[in-house]
């Protein structure tokens, strides 16, 4: 069974390292059980965001073997006594195989044509429920609910739910909410809740709440409560502990912590990324007021 799985930036998932390309399988005489033993992963993509979130989290495609018949009341994760690591996935490509995962699974009974998607034309307005799908042509505006799936086209307008993933292209707004992906395009804005991760091409905004993940292109601006990170020439700012920032060549990074005991600014900082003082695609963070470079092992991004 094809599935995708979520794990801590080092591939550990509950104290267990995997690595890409190997098999893994129970001793004999154990057996699978659903959220007791065997292996689990989400049969539909969105799902991974609810175990480990964006900011903090990479995923992968895998293949699930020996798996049981159990199903969960709560989501689509499903548990195998043999599975299969493959090819690492990104918030964009994860979003886009969920839209996938969606118009194959989707029976909204309120459809004029049982089984289809919500859809709506050039300037259209689609609107799909939990876990539905949403999407709208240009200047159209999509919305799904918890879980769902909404995109729209250029200049249109996304929204989705907790754990949803909302798309719009060219100038085009993008929400979504706790633990969820929103991806703008070209001068378009993203928004995510906590936990969520926030992406806009370039010269676009992109803004991700607690432990959140904004990421902007050239020219771009990215803030958020977590990790913060912009193109050549862009803006990237993040406030709060233990946040980070990075910026291509002439990016400008803002930082601030905040004390222990309130959210009032302890100390901040803002430099210019010339390649020397403060080098380009590079992780920092703010320490004793001063810039300090985040090893690389800190930064493997990605149930």
């Amino acid at each position: 069974m094809k599935a995708y799985k979520g794990f801590d930036k080092d591939m550990t998932c509950r104290g267990f390292r995997y690595e890409e390309g190997k098999s893994y399988e129970l001793p004999d005489g154990e057996t699978a059980k659903l959220c007791e033993s065997g292996f689990h992963a989400c049969e539909a993509p969105i799902d991974c965001l609810a175990y480990y979130a964006p900011a903090d989290a990479v995923y992968h495609e895998v293949e699930l073997d020996g798996v049981t018949d159990e199903t969960s009341d709560e989501d689509s994760k499903r548990v195998g006594s043999k599975i299969k690591i493959g090819a690492r996935l990104d918030v964009a490509r994860l979003c886009s195989l969920q839209f996938e995962y969606v118009r194959e699974h989707c029976t909204n009974e309120n459809n004029a044509e049982e089984g289809k998607t919500a859809t709506a034309g050039f300037r259209g307005a689609a609107t799909a429920g939990s876990s539905g799908a949403a999407t709208a042509g240009d200047s159209g505006a999509a919305t799904a609910g918890f879980r769902g799936a909404a995109t729209a086209g250029f200049r249109g307008a996304a929204t989705a739910g907790d754990y949803g993933a909302a798309t719009a292209g060219f100038k085009g707004a993008a929400t979504a909410g706790s633990s969820g992906a929103a991806t703008a395009g070209f001068k378009g804005a993203a928004t995510a809740g906590d936990y969520g991760a926030a992406t806009a091409g370039s010269s676009g905004a992109a803004t991700a709440g607690s432990s959140g993940a904004a990421t902007a292109g050239s020219s771009g601006a990215a803030t958020s409560r977590g990790s913060s990170s912009v193109g050549k020439n862009g803006l990237a700012c993040a406030r709060g502990n233990g946040v980070k920032v990075r910026g291509g060549l002439g990016a400008i990074l803002v930082i601030a912590t905040e004390n222990d005991n309130d959210y009032d600014i302890k100390e901040w900082k803002a430099g210019v990324v010339d390649g020397e003082t403060i080098k380009a695609d590079t992780w920092y963070t703010l320490e004793d007021g001063e810039w300090k470079e985040v090893p690389d092992d800190d930064d493997k991004t990605g149930d």
